[in-house]
């Protein structure tokens, strides 16, 4: 990989006290140097529509406008979406 690529990030859609939320970024933060991405954390509650949205379904991680998954991490899904783009 040459260093003028950019680096794909993800948002992860959480909020504070979720367990499965402190999972979720801490196996991302696992993953973050090999598959060379970011991510940015999003907390739903501090946006009513946001909330709305995924009130039920938090954790939930996307690329750009794709969700990839929600409430459980699934590597195959991450390294096939991080080498697509």
């Amino acid at each position: 990989m040459q260093q003028s690529e950019a680096k794909l990030h993800l948002t992860v859609y959480y909020r504070q006290g979720c367990h499965l939320c402190d999972e979720m970024t801490a196996l991302l933060a696992e993953f973050q140097e090999e598959l060379n991405f970011g991510f940015v954390l999003v907390d739903i509650d501090a946006d009513p529509v946001l909330r709305q949205r995924f009130n039920a379904d938090v954790p939930v991680v996307a690329l750009a406008d794709r969700i990839l998954f929600r409430h459980f991490f699934d590597e195959a899904i991450l390294r096939q979406a991080l080498q697509h783009g």
